[in-house]
């Protein structure tokens, strides 16, 4: 997958042509490759998971709505960072937009330096939560590849017991210990116990 700034798209969804025109021309001169969309069910249509982007969504839309959108796509689980965009903000909107994740909600007219700021943010963000995600999803595979004994002598070398206090508390010699860390070290690709700890880490072994 291809994580990068350069492969990343901004998805604007407005039903006022007016709004997607102008928006469209600030967003392409600041460099962010953009596709805008009259309604959210053209997006929900035409969104391309491969690819790391922000979502800039108006709030009030006949059909769905934004925040109904916003509702959709966590249901689909689709993470996408979103940023509201309202001419008729109103408290209740903008406080449930951020308990859904929200990242921002800018109010028409806004500054257009603070919406490219933001979009920035939001893109760095998907970008980092892709990676990480994919990170954890292969640090899960290579876990699966362990025994269940090989599995406790993880838990307990990452909880810091020697391998002489591990082979004592399975009833095991230490030479037995030393060759279940050996394969535990080569499965999980690891060099060190930094590696180790670091995984665990990962997917909340710790």
């Amino acid at each position: 997958m291809n994580y990068e700034r350069s492969n990343a798209i901004v998805y604007l969804v407005d039903d006022e042509f007016a709004i997607r025109d102008a928006l469209t021309l600030l967003i392409e001169s600041a460099g962010f490759a953009i596709q805008s969309f009259e309604s959210a069910h053209e997006f929900l249509d035409c969104y391309d998971h491969s690819r790391p982007g922000c979502l800039l969504l108006d709030v009030r839309m006949p059909t769905m709505s934004g925040l109904e959108l916003q509702e959709e796509l966590g249901k689909r689980d689709i993470n996408i960072p979103i940023i509201f965009i309202s001419g008729h903000a109103e408290v209740a909107d903008s406080a449930k937009a951020f308990r859904a994740g929200a990242i921002d909600f800018l109010e028409k007219p806004f500054e257009n330096s603070v919406l490219l700021e933001r979009l920035e943010e939001g893109i760095s963000k998907d970008i980092y939560a892709r990676a990480e995600r994919a990170l954890k999803s292969d640090i899960q595979h290579r876990l699966a590849q362990l025994t269940p004994r090989e599995m406790e002598v993880l838990r307990l070398i990452i909880s810091s017991h020697s391998n002489k206090e591990s082979a004592k508390i399975l009833k095991v010699s230490n030479r037995t210990v030393d060759a279940h860390r050996a394969r535990i070290m080569e499965k999980l690709q690891a060099d060190s116990l930094a590696d180790l700890m670091k995984i665990a880490m990962h997917c909340d072994l710790l």
